[in-house]
């Protein structure tokens, strides 16, 4: 009887732990997201010389915000850089887009590489190296289709990059869209993506994502080249650790990455969450057990349980009071990524968030039981 009294109480101090590490990490984000997200970018000076970027532009097909998308690429304030788009099929009709672009901004250095080549696994590696290899300079910025800049954004990225930093990226989150889908998205990467993004670079733990990103080309040539990361699926992982493993820094910058894909819908949304936990199951096996007490209602319940057995509290009040703090956690941290007017009301919000939280753990299962990527 005793070693089961153990076990029980050995469960409820873990789970109590794992609670109180999840607050930590909300204090965490909202703190360091107001201290490093948003900062005023230092204006271009001409006096001062700025290193030249290389912008690698992976495209496949048109959606409809792809023409406005890719021409804030060529209106940045940035006295040097070049984008080269890269498309692997030659009767793709992006590659129109792409030209049509070019004839409207001349000044603007630009090239188109069709056919990529085959490296490895990765398809956005395989569409990418030919323009790698054919890149002008020593920073080169990854930046995926549905990325939207602002004038400044390049500028910002670059002021970030140190002399002991490697790697700059962009912590994602979206642009205000209309819709239930656009709200959710907001919702998410404000919210249980930023959280956990923003501990994670405050602690200097590896969480980069690829969808934009800065990095110096001298790093990559001394692993091969890009071409060595296409054996990978998720390359952005393992690039951000190629760095970390030879001394360098990675850093967020202080705009967050303005997803805008024309594509937006809730199937579309929960698909690319479920291919992003196969991934992280795929690379850390331990993920199984701890990500799902990250979800909201899942600690929360096992909190409520453990509380009950070790202080005697009311479980039902614990989890609601829970829930209820948590939701203003998260309205809080968005509201600071946000950094301005949100483009939905709060009763959208409550509904969005409270869809999330409750689909989150659903679609991490579906992951688990049929693990295989596509």
């Amino acid at each position: 009887m005793a070693p089961m009294i153990y076990t029980l109480y050995g469960f409820a101090i873990f789970f109590f732990v794992f609670w109180c590490s999840m607050w930590i990490l909300h204090c965490i984000a909202i703190f360091y997201g107001k201290y490093r997200l948003h900062k005023k970018v230092k204006p271009f000076s001409a006096d001062e010389p700025y290193p030249g970027v290389t912008i690698l532009k992976p495209l496949m097909g048109v959606d409809p915000h792809l023409v406005s998308n890719l021409e804030t690429f060529f209106t940045m304030n940035y006295p040097m850089y070049e984008i080269l788009f890269c498309i692997e099929d030659e009767k793709d009709p992006a590659i129109n887009v792409v030209r049509a672009l070019i004839e409207k901004y001349p000044k603007v250095s630009a090239d188109v590489f069709i056919g990529g080549s085959t490296v490895g696994v990765n398809p956005k590696i395989n569409n990418m190296n030919k323009a790698y290899e054919a890149a002008s300079y020593d920073l080169i910025l990854i930046s995926d289709s549905g990325i939207r800049m602002k004038e400044d954004t390049l500028l910002d990225m670059v002021n970030h990059m140190s002399e002991k930093t490697g790697l700059v990226h962009q912590m994602p989150f979206t642009c205000d869209r209309n819709g239930f889908a656009a709200t959710l998205e907001k919702i998410y990467f404000g919210t249980a993506q930023a959280r956990i993004y923003l501990s994670a670079d405050f602690v200097r733990v590896n969480c980069h994502t690829g969808m934009s990103a800065l990095m110096r080309r001298p790093v990559l040539e001394e692993q091969g080249g890009l071409k060595m990361f296409g054996c990978y699926l998720a390359e952005d992982f393992f690039i951000a650790k190629c760095f970390l493993d030879r001394g360098w820094k990675t850093a967020i910058c202080s705009q967050p990455a303005l997803q805008n894909s024309g594509i937006c819908d809730v199937s579309s949304f929960q698909a690319r969450l479920n291919r992003w936990a196969k991934l992280r199951i795929a690379m850390l096996p331990l993920v199984i057990f701890f990500e799902p007490l990250t979800e909201c209602m899942v600690i929360g319940a096992a909190a409520a349980w453990a509380t009950s057995i070790l202080f005697l509290w009311e479980p039902i009040a614990f989890y609601l009071i829970h829930i209820l703090v948590w939701f203003l956690c998260d309205w809080i941290l968005l509201c600071i990524v946000q950094n301005g007017t949100l483009p939905f009301n709060k009763f959208d919000f409550i509904v969005g968030w409270l869809f999330r939280e409750c689909t989150g753990p659903y679609l991490f299962i579906l992951a688990v039981l049929n693990p295989k990527i596509k």
